[in-house]
């Protein structure tokens, strides 16, 4: 693989980990009934969205997780 391509793929993975973490935090917590924000979501108070908020929290893991086996991307 190009150490350019490399270095982007990992990127990308960091990138999209990061984003999966804090959003399932929050759908977790809105799903919880601990952040009631926006006022008017459908998630407050959701059990199903408490599920689903630690799923994605846990794939957003698993591809941080993943990065560590894409090569560097250094010579």
């Amino acid at each position: 693989m190009p150490a350019i391509l490399a270095s982007l793929l990992r990127a990308l993975l960091l990138a999209l980990g990061v984003m999966l973490v804090l959003a399932g935090g929050l759908w977790t917590l809105q799903g919880l009934g601990l952040v009631m924000w926006p006022a008017q979501s459908f998630m407050l108070a959701d059990r199903q969205w408490a599920i689903n908020g630690v799923i994605a929290m846990l794939m957003g893991l698993a591809l941080i997780w993943l990065r560590r086996f894409m090569p560097h991307g250094r010579r």
